[in-house]
């Protein structure tokens, strides 16, 4: 299965190289489109296999030479874990890839050449993540998954909001990345290894040090709440839909926002050589699922609110990794992966079809296009956590093992984020498939089929996975039967909410903002967070960069440009000295003789 696992890592990263190396290729755009889509639907075959083998094998080659044995290694580590996620991403890359090939159809061939570069290079990262059996070999690919997400968020360079998405994303990622390799330095110093295996053996042994691994730990989980877009990190996601939205929906669903759950379920472990830390995850974890579905309420944007959306569902998956139910958190990670790619692929047709995101010029759109509000709405399902859709039986899992925590706070929290969470997609729903057109002379049309196959495909496996556990339920911890009548009676609660203010206009939505004024006022205005990092960034950043750009100015080149202008006026006297007059030459070398006549009889 190694030689698998390689071939699945391998084909996007040759698929990559052609296209950057091979100019021809490159430039024809819909062909790079096209052998991109062979590799990862090749490396998807592999993954496949991979998940159906029972995977449970580790390989290690030498890389950084020590003293007897090699410092660092790299290699390929398969369990049960990285083979899951081989499939998830290997897949909703493949269907993000064909759905793009119609998506971008306008963009110039070169554009395209590019966009499917980054692609394969996206999912080469996050391939190279999810095998990777040391800590050195993560944090490589993991910078190379930010790297690929600040290519493709600011992919229309030339459009100023989608620079400065991409750069926001940069820069407030690296900021849990600087935590992250420092913790990965400090459990070196401390254990002496970076490979996962020996240090979860370290672990179970009770072998490592447990002065400073909280410290140690908490620096490795920032690395995550920047990935995963934690409170309070969490600021760069919205922006970055200033991407293309299949994109947007790759990033969400499969690469860049799992990488933060995945190294915390990967370490658990180690994680829970540290309860305290445990308790502090799940928290923050259930905090930010909070906090963001608030915002979704008040967002206009169809693909912000499905932004703050995912930061939301992410939250639940850190609050469970947190409570201890990693499994949970897994659990959730994967459905959330396939439904949220289907809300951002089935978001992308409805704005392909009516060229705006503002859900309120929208309206009536189930009545034209009936195809995708049909898969739409199942998505909607799923993420609400309606019965027997798929994300109702991974959300249960979440909340029954925060239960299980004993973490009542964090359940609350939770609770009433489910309820939002109903309330803030049904009102998408509500207001632009169901509400009143906004142009009636519009003519929206169905996505073509290309991005409709995607679409179907992922409805299917939405609706698929849930019968799958209705039919086989799951094994293992189970929550109170009080637990699930709770769950769906949340989400009909804010499915009535929704209807009631957003279809029959029974409560006003001016009521609603009114009765909640200061959480309203504030969640517009995004908690006055992003104002609070954009002052940072231009006291702390710029004003570093312009301090810099002053000394380099004012002092490197001042000095240099006072060193040049003595060196030119000495050379403008010395020319002068030379007059072309023989007599004045005889004159000089006696008179240069003389003084070392003197000079000798002085020191002698």
């Amino acid at each position: 299965m190694t030689l698998t696992a390689l071939a699945v890592l391998g084909l996007p990263f040759a698929s990559f190289a052609a296209i950057a190396l091979v100019r021809p290729l490159r430039q024809a755009g819909r062909l790079a489109g096209w052998l991109s889509i062979a590799a990862i639907a090749c490396a998807f075959l592999g993954a496949l296999v991979v998940w159906g083998s029972a995977p449970g094998t580790e390989a290690l080659w030498g890389w950084i030479p020590g003293d007897e044995e090699p410092m660092v290694t790299v290699g390929v580590l398969l369990d049960d874990l990285s083979a899951a996620m081989l499939v998830l991403v290997t897949l909703v890359s493949l269907l993000v890839q064909v759905y793009s090939l119609a998506y971008l159809a306008d963009e110039p061939a070169p554009s395209l050449g590019r966009y499917y570069a980054y692609q394969s290079l996206f999912a080469f990262s996050m391939l190279g993540l999810v095998l990777s059996p040391t800590f050195v070999q993560m944090f490589v690919f993991w910078e190379l998954v930010g790297l690929c997400s600040y290519l493709l968020i600011g992919y229309w360079y030339d459009r100023p909001s989608a620079a400065r998405a991409a750069v926001k994303a940069f820069w407030i990622t690296k900021l849990g990345d600087v935590g992250f390799i420092l913790g990965i330095v400090l459990l070196w110093g401390a254990t002496g290894t970076f490979e996962f295996s020996e240090l979860f053996e370290l672990a179970r042994s009770g072998q490592i040090p447990l002065a400073g691994l909280s410290l140690t730990m908490f620096l490795i989980y920032l690395g995550a709440v920047g990935k995963s877009a934690q409170f309070p990190l969490h600021v760069w996601l919205p922006d970055a839909m200033e991407g293309p939205t299949p994109v947007s929906a790759l990033i969400h669903a499969a690469t860049m926002v799992t990488a933060g759950v995945f190294m915390v379920t990967r370490t658990m472990p180690l994680f829970e050589l540290v309860p305290g830390m445990l308790t502090l995850i799940a928290w923050v974890g259930a905090f930010t699922a909070l906090l963001a579905a608030t915002m979704a309420c008040v967002e206009s944007d169809i693909k912000r609110v499905l932004a703050y959306s995912t930061v939301s569902q992410l939250g639940y998956m850190m609050a469970a990794a947190g409570a201890g139910a990693s499994a949970a958190a897994f659990f959730h990670l994967g459905t959330h992966g396939v439904f949220k790619a289907l809300l951002f692929l089935g978001a992308g047709a409805v704005i392909h079809a009516v060229g705006t995101n503002d859900i309120f010029r929208m309206g009536g759109l189930f009545r034209m296009l009936p195809r995708t509000g049909t898969v739409f709405v199942i998505a909607t399902l799923a993420l609400a956590g309606v019965w027997p859709f798929a994300g109702f039986f991974s959300k249960e899992a979440v909340l029954a093992g925060v239960l299980h925590g004993h973490l009542a706070g964090p359940f609350v929290l939770l609770a009433l984020t489910a309820f939002l969470t109903a309330f803030y997609m049904f009102r998408v729903v509500f207001i632009a498939f169901f509400g009143r057109p906004h142009d009636a002379h519009a003519h929206p049309h169905e996505a073509p089929p290309l991005m409709a196959v995607p679409l179907w495909i992922l409805a299917g496996l939405t609706v698929g996975i849930g019968l799958r556990f209705v039919v086989h339920p799951l094994e293992g911890e189970h929550g109170p039967s009080w637990l699930a009548p709770l769950s769906l009676g949340l989400a009909a609660a804010g499915f009535v909410l929704a209807w009631a203010t957003y279809q029959v206009r029974v409560v006003s939505a001016a009521m609603l903002a009114a009765l909640f004024g200061p959480i309203d006022y504030m969640a517009r205005r995004r908690y006055g967070l992003d104002a609070l990092y954009a002052g940072l960034y231009r006291a702390f950043i710029l004003g570093f960069s312009r301090l810099v750009g002053w000394v380099d100015r004012y002092l490197v080149d001042g000095v240099l440009n006072v060193l040049s202008a003595w060196t030119l006026r000495g050379g403008d006297m010395l020319r002068r000295m030379q007059s072309g007059q023989p007599q004045d030459y005889v004159y000089g070398v006696a008179f240069g003789v003389l003084l070392l006549f003197v000079w000798a009889q002085f020191w002698r």
